[in-house]
């Protein structure tokens, strides 16, 4: 739906009724014990592994556990682990996990299950890759004990295990983890507080989540994915509801709980609503980003992607994506996250000042586009990548491009952006996405600032200059050698454009006021949220 055209005036069933729109086929369960949430696309897989997208994430995060947590200071706390040591000299880490944990089939956890996790995680997560290139052996010390000995100090070893960007660290049984890491998993087992119901799993329509009764959770308070991840619900459903219109008229008429990102033009009507709660879902907002081919013609030619840049309007993308509010948006030439230590402006000239399309249209020309077909890949399922798409492709074809615009849904899109076939074979050009902010603090485990190649996050950049400065963050010894580094990065990332931001912006979320419980931060945190009838 254009956000521009939302339906005005919409209003409980009859304003639904009124427009059209069927409602989906929701559970007649209305017991306090169970949760219904609008997530923000359709949980199309489930293997947090495997790929990178925030609804995967965020239905792993209740099924399957991390060695430790990102607490909402952005601290690294023990989860799993009861105690980890680490050499005089850095290069050895020893952990031991703490009592009590069990997979969802009833067999223990041991440190054999651990090892495996972390060496199918090693190879798709950033970190996880500049670990295992400098590891000597991971290794099972005994069933609770498990060892990492590396060739050289890696300080972020906590913060590695425990960050909140996809892939997380999650741990799985042995047999599980054994598999192929670019492959997907086909079984469902963690050890977190929620057990996946996969019987009741229907892709486009719901997911559902059920208390796990072995679940012990750690007796400090719950903080993010940190602490006693205490569950208060028995049940948590999924509703998948791609229309907005849809999901506002279930919400205000009590068929769901929770929805997880409501879009701006609706929000006022929802304020309206005495039964409802309106917020700001994530005060460190997101990043907006449109994700070009860096291996096929036109965008691996540098003055191609750098076109893009200079006509491109990140005004036109935040007012598609939360109107003309400008309390919600600011315009953000870089790729780190505003108002935070390391933000910064550096290099972010081209994305400055009154947009030049007569100079990108010349600079297209000198990078040899011949009018070749652009494949613009855009879920229409999900609010902030249509409106980015819809942005894109106006201004592809104002620059003189042929595009190639695929309206399909979010799911396909995190299937497809992982091909390295031409697009006319099936791959692709471009594609929307965004970031959360709380991943956008540093190079730390942000995926999407990488630009080393095959290696790299979906687009595949080659920016040896920003992979040098990312190393100069990691090997800084003081704030200020931290800043000069990303100063460096931002610039190098830009002049190479790993990526085109689009801009920062806030989210909400809604919910309705006899759920409780409910914190701000990158990704809902169910464990601590109640229900009454």
């Amino acid at each position: 739906m254009d956000r521009r055209n939302v339906l005005k005036g919409l209003a409980g069933v009859g304003g639904l009724a009124a427009t059209g729109f069927a409602m989906p086929a929701l559970s007649q369960n209305a017991s306090a014990k169970t949760l219904r949430f609008v997530p923000q696309a359709n949980l199309a897989n489930f293997d947090p592994i495997w790929g990178t997208q925030y609804v995967v994430r965020n239905a792993a995060a209740l099924v399957w556990d991390t060695l430790y947590g990102l607490d909402s200071a952005l601290v690294p706390q023990r989860q799993m682990v009861e105690s980890e040591q680490v050499s005089d000299d850095g290069l050895v880490w020893t952990f031991k996990l703490r009592p009590g944990l069990k997979f969802h089939d009833g067999e223990p956890v041991l440190s054999k299950d651990v090892v495996a996790s972390l060496t199918r995680w090693s190879a798709r997560d950033t970190m996880g890759l500049m670990i295992k290139a400098i590891q000597n052996e991971l290794t099972a010390v005994d069933d609770k004990t498990f060892k990492w000995s590396l060739k050289v100090p890696y300080p972020k070893m906590l913060l590695a295990l425990g960050k909140n960007n996809a892939p997380c660290a999650f741990i799985m049984p042995e047999r599980l983890a054994q598999t192929d890491p670019f492959k997907q998993i086909g079984d469902y087992v963690g050890s977190g507080p929620m057990k996946f119901a996969k019987s009741e799993w229907v892709p486009g329509a719901k997911a559902v989540f059920e208390k796990f009764g072995d679940y012990v959770p750690r007796q400090e308070k719950a903080s993010w994915l940190a602490g006693g991840k205490q569950m208060l619900v028995d049940r948590i459903e999924w509703v998948v509801i791609p229309d907005p219109a849809t999901a506002a008229a279930a919400l205000q008429n009590g068929e769901v709980d929770w929805w997880e990102t409501p879009i701006p033009d609706l929000v006022p009507l929802l304020k309206k609503n005495r039964n409802i709660s309106v917020d700001i879902g994530d005060a460190l907002g997101n990043v907006g980003a449109f994700r070009m081919n860096h291996l096929f013609a036109p965008f691996n030619n540098v003055k191609a992607r750098r076109a893009v840049l200079m006509a491109l309007s990140q005004e036109d993308y935040m007012r598609a994506l939360v109107g003309d509010d400008t309390a919600l948006w600011k315009p953000l030439p870089g790729f780190f996250t505003p108002d935070t230590p390391l933000y910064t402006e550096a290099g972010g000239e081209i994305l400055k000042g009154k947009r030049d399309l007569v100079a990108a249209k010349k600079l297209l020309a000198e990078s040899g586009y011949a009018g070749e077909p652009v494949t613009c890949v855009v879920a229409q399922d999900q609010p902030i990548t249509k409106a980015q798409g819809d942005v894109t492709a106006d201004l592809l074809k104002q620059l003189g491009m042929n595009v190639d615009f695929v309206a399909t849904d979010w799911g396909t899109v995190g299937s497809r952006r992982a091909l390295k076939t031409p697009p006319g074979q099936g791959g692709w050009n471009m594609f929307h996405t965004w970031h959360a902010g709380a991943d956008c603090l540093s190079p730390a485990g942000y995926n999407a600032i990488r630009a080393n190649g095959d290696k790299a996050w979906f687009g595949w950049p080659d920016s040896p200059t920003s992979e040098k400065e990312i190393t100069s963050w990691y090997e800084a010894k003081n704030l200020d050698e931290e800043k000069a580094a990303i100063a460096r990065l931002n610039k190098a990332a830009l002049e190479d454009v790993i990526y085109a931001p689009t801009g920062f912006f806030l989210g909400y979320t809604a919910w309705r006021k006899n759920v409780s419980g409910i914190v701000k931060g990158p990704l809902p945190f169910f464990w601590g949220v109640s229900k009454t009838a």
